[in-house]
């Protein structure tokens, strides 16, 4: 579908399950956008009333599509199915619990430079009624920018004490002409990590990324941790994509090796999940193998290292107060 003054036009997918009290929103935001020719709303099976949430969200242009999967399938093979749909010139992802304030896409078209993924930074607030300020990136990045694949790749390695800004989180306006041309979809396996996959295999297939300041994507963040939101197959399956992408021909040697760094910084958080599970198991042998290699080991030891300092601070102090 094009945009009456024919510039190229977007649509917005979001796929969503069990977010009846944001959906509304996120739907309003993507219809009020100039420049979006279809939102393309994917019910995950949700067991609340997120589908007519988001049905009554509908501004009357006949741009919405609503969707819902026969099952619970999670967020790629959400957007797959609404992929299969999309007839404009570029497509985007609008979480179900995030907005846009007005004129993002408007300012992502004119930013696009001839790129095929063009990203802003993003917004980041505890909760869907606080008011936009710090983002992502915080100004750790000269921004307008391209970004290489190796670069995004070492964005997205998790360092300890260090705050997340991986650039794994953005929300690209992608060229529908690449996704067509290099026959990617999202990995519909992964419940987590399944955008960075993508971006990795379009940029791996000669996509440009190109990242601007902040124009409006608001990303509602949640304090709880990684290991507490995703099972151990979840981080299995990350790892697993990241082999994956090892094994594209013709990669660079700087990419091959922001790979492997991105693989252990996987691998490390998905060893600390199993000594979680280790220890409410009680079980000294599942522990031991959680120790894979040198920088993996350390990680967890740094991390029962924490946890023994904080436990044994909190037994103090009720020592103190008693």
């Amino acid at each position: 579908m094009a945009s009456d003054d024919q510039r190229p036009s977007v649509a917005v997918i979001i796929a969503a399950y069990n977010s009846v009290r944001t959906i509304g929103r996120a739907v309003e935001s993507a219809l009020a956008q100039h420049g979006v020719g279809a939102v393309v709303v994917v019910d995950d099976c949700s067991t609340d009333d997120t589908l007519a949430a988001a049905r009554a969200a509908d501004d009357g242009s006949g741009r919405l599509t609503t969707l819902r999967q026969a099952r619970n399938g999670g967020p790629a093979a959400a957007r797959n199915a609404a992929l299969d749909r999309i007839e404009d010139a570029f497509m985007t992802v609008l979480d179900a619990d995030d907005y846009m304030l007005p004129g993002r896409i408007e300012r992502l078209l004119a930013e696009a430079d001839g790129a095929d993924l063009i990203a802003d930074d993003m917004y980041q607030v505890p909760s869907p009624d606080a008011p936009v300020g710090a983002t992502l990136l915080d100004g750790t990045m000269a921004l307008p920018a391209m970004v290489s694949l190796a670069d995004f790749i070492q964005s997205n390695v998790t360092r300890t004490g260090s705050l997340r800004k991986e650039l794994g989180f953005i929300k690209p306006l992608i060229r529908m002409a690449l996704i067509r041309r290099a026959g990617v979809r999202y990995d519909a396996g992964m419940r987590l990590g399944e955008d960075f996959d993508l971006y990795c295999r379009l940029m791996a297939a000669g996509g440009r990324l190109r990242l601007v300041p902040a124009a409006g994507y608001v990303a509602v963040t949640r304090p709880d941790s990684l290991s507490a939101r995703h099972s151990i197959h979840d981080l299995e399956q990350f790892r697993q994509s990241n082999r994956n992408l090892r094994a594209l021909p013709g990669l660079s040697t700087e990419v091959a090796a922001a790979l492997d760094a991105h693989y252990t910084s996987v691998d490390c958080r998905l060893q600390w999940r199993r000594m979680i599970e280790a220890v409410k198991n009680r079980s000294v042998r599942e522990a031991m193998t959680t120790f894979t290699s040198v920088p993996v080991g350390l990680f967890v030891a740094q991390r029962l290292l924490e946890q023994f300092v904080v436990r044994s601070a909190s037994v103090f102090n009720r020592q103190i107060k008693a």
